[in-house]
């Protein structure tokens, strides 16, 4: 075994785990899986209809960018973190480490709902691109979209299933694919242009109660994107949810922290690169289909097929079709990669008694080493959420509002504990701006989540109630009295003893496998 595994596995001991998962993604994998889960072509064209029919094109021509900082400064300071608790529980973990059990445990809901909002949002997302790429007259109603994202879904939670070693060599290929597609798309779309309006970009334009009811067919009127208001500074705030939503899930970095080698570097790298990478492509993807459009004003009146009827309108129908298809395959391995994030964050708060029937949901297979009871319970979930929130827009806003929560807590609590008792770092650090770039994460997290929860996505306001409620309910009424949290490194004998007889098991189990 290298040194390098060697160092990961005794910096896992420290910590109190065993070596169960397969240690078997390198740097660019680690990246790869955060890249994934942002994907530019799921959330970026999905949700652009969310940043445009705000204020037109400077949602992304200024929006894109401001935001893009907020993640790039949100990352920066989990990296940090991350490298000095590379673990599978990534932010629970260090939430519970540096502030306690009762910040660990509102930490994990907070990121586990969120992640499992994103899955569900990016399902649903990927299935009306597609309807409305390939069968732009056909309207499904909730139980046809229900139906269809839970097939997909459960198509994702098998192919997790089966390993890592599956799921890499997919994320891996999504890697690529992601930058591909968006390049080419970037490429032909400025070709194709009638035009080069670069004022389009800082132009703001209030296209709220776009798109209009239609006066001729009243049974085909559908809701506005946002409601009409006057105010272009408001509308900008909200235009905010585009890249506010896209740019999230790089914490997929820290969750399969325990199956990467060299992880107190290469997880931190790979949440900051993830970050700056999908913020710099996705900027100027989305700058190029502005400059493509003909009509702004007729794109905003599409809603949210605006996207679809501009690459329509400017491109021949055989390059339109083949690169929304290209579109779907990066949105379907989008969805994909935030199975293998989500279970892997639900195995580790299970692997430390914060689920119900932990014992069965921090099982691993010793033949696939991955935790199925969790990958099919993030998928289940993600596909009981969408009933409640049948609304692509209220799916993705709750989404972005509840991770980014999750982020900000542990690096809140790190800002007080830097330097006091969190005083031995990892090997990936800022130094003295960790603490500047602390503070202004903390505040652009406020800021998003009273953005997120303003009409007409209400529901996430309940959303984010209720998760606070149970959240609260839960801790003081059991969890303070029944969670232990995680462990404190290898104090005892007996604990040592716990570790081996884990990693045992799954080499046992994997040996039999092989001569099956």
């Amino acid at each position: 075994m290298p040194d390098e595994s060697d160092d990961d596995v005794r910096t896992l001991h420290r910590l109190g785990y065993a070596q169960e998962l397969a240690r078997v993604l390198g740097g660019f994998s680690n990246f790869a899986i955060s890249l994934s889960i942002i994907c530019i072509l799921a959330g970026g064209v999905t949700s652009f209809h969310v940043g445009f029919c705000s204020v037109g094109g400077a949602a992304i021509g200024i929006g894109w960018p401001l935001v893009g900082l907020f993640a790039l400064c949100v990352a920066a300071t989990m990296g940090q973190i991350a490298s000095a608790f590379p673990t599978a529980g990534g932010l629970y973990h260090w939430a519970a480490t540096l502030g306690g059990r009762g910040w660990g445990w509102a930490t994990a809901w907070f990121n586990l709902a969120g992640l499992v909002a994103v899955l569900a949002a990016i399902n649903v997302g990927t299935f009306r691109f597609a309807v409305s790429a390939f069968a732009p007259g056909v309207k499904p109603d909730e139980m046809t979209q229900l139906a269809a994202v839970a097939l997909v879904t459960a198509s994702q939670a098998v192919v997790n299933h089966l390993g890592i070693r599956v799921t890499r060599v997919l994320t891996d290929f999504s890697g690529y694919w992601i930058l591909l597609v968006a390049t080419v798309l970037t490429v032909v779309l400025l070709a194709a242009a009638p035009g080069h309006d670069v004022e389009r970009l800082w132009t703001f334009t209030n296209y709220s109660g776009f798109p209009h009811p239609s006066a001729a067919d009243p049974a085909e009127a559908v809701e506005p994107v946002w409601p009409a208001t006057g105010s272009l500074l408001w509308l900008f705030a909200l235009g905010l949810l585009l890249p506010g939503y896209t740019i999230t899930g790089f914490d997929a970095s820290a969750h399969v922290a325990e199956e990467t080698a060299g992880a107190a570097r290469n997880v931190p790298r790979g949440i900051v690169r993830s970050v700056w990478v999908s913020a710099v492509f996705g900027w100027v993807m989305l700058c190029a289909v502005v400059l493509a459009m003909r009509d702004p004003t007729a794109v905003a009146e599409k809603g949210e097929q605006g996207f679809v009827f501009t690459l329509g309108d400017v491109l021949p129908r055989w390059l339109a079709l083949g690169l929304c298809g290209a579109i779907v395959l990066a949105q379907y391995l989008c969805g994909l990669a935030t199975v293998t994030s989500a279970s892997r964050m639900a195995f580790a708060f299970a692997r430390d008694g914060g689920l119900p029937l932990s014992e069965r949901v921090r099982y691993v297979s010793p033949r696939f080493r991955t935790p199925p009871v969790a990958i099919w319970m993030v998928a289940i979930a993600a596909v009981l959420f969408t009933v409640y929130a049948a609304a692509y827009t209220t799916i993705a806003a709750s989404a972005a509002v509840l991770l980014y929560v999750s982020y900000v807590l542990p690096t809140a609590i790190g800002l007080i504990a830097h330097g006091r008792w969190w005083t031995e770092m990892g090997p990936w650090h800022l130094g003295r701006w960790f603490r500047p770039l602390a503070v202004v994460s903390v505040l652009g997290c406020a800021g998003l989540v009273v953005i997120g929860v303003q009409p007409p996505n209400e529901k996430v306001a309940v959303v984010v109630a209720g998760m606070v409620l149970a959240v609260a309910l839960g801790w003081f009424g059991v969890a303070r009295r029944t969670f232990p949290g995680p462990p404190h490194g290898i104090e005892t004998p007996r604990q040592a003893e716990a570790i081996a007889a884990a990693e045992a098991a799954v080499r046992g189990g994997e040996t039999e496998a092989r001569h099956e």
